[in-house]
């Protein structure tokens, strides 16, 4: 698979919505970031996204809703080390009534690369029943104005092909 040819500036204009320094617990026998530090990572990030759409662990718990993802797609791009810095930004890509679909994208700061990309689709769900459910309209139209701002930007992602929301 060709890496994706997006120059960084583009990437760095989305909102960036999660920073980290690389720990020395994620460091394989080859000397750079094992794949569990990219997930933790982007895992960490997901929390920060939501929450912007209003999505709070208070809300959560106030109404017995949570989130699950179905699907993802992981494209390392370039090596991360223990100890640089990286920050996560996200692009919303599409939504049905009861899933998300979106990207983030990882930028090593210390080094100046994209270093991976993470594609995702996530479904709000009703925990009570322990089924995916439709977005609330405030949640919702949130979700709608990211969109809109993202599929305005004058160059396509790069998605893996494969999922759809």
């Amino acid at each position: 698979m060709k890496p994706p040819a997006i120059p960084l500036e583009k990437v760095t204009a989305l909102p960036a919505i999660y920073r980290a320094v690389v720990p020395p617990e994620y460091q394989d026998e080859n000397g750079h970031m094992n794949v569990r530090g990219y997930m933790a990572i982007f895992d960490d990030a997901g929390y920060p996204f939501v929450a912007s759409l209003g999505l709070t662990p208070e809300y959560h718990q106030q109404h017995d809703t949570g989130g699950f993802d179905l699907e993802h797609h992981l494209h390392y791009l370039n090596e991360v080390h223990i100890g640089d810095e990286v920050a996560i930004y996200i692009r919303v890509l599409g939504r049905s009534a009861k899933r998300v679909h979106y990207m983030m994208f990882m930028v090593n700061q210390t080094r100046g690369t994209l270093a991976a990309t993470f594609e995702c689709v996530n479904s709000f769900a009703d925990i009570s029943q322990r089924r995916t459910a439709p977005y609330p309209p405030e949640i919702a139209s949130r979700i709608d104005a990211l969109l809109a701002d993202h599929r305005a930007l004058n160059w396509d992602a790069p998605v893996c092909g494969v999922m759809k929301e």
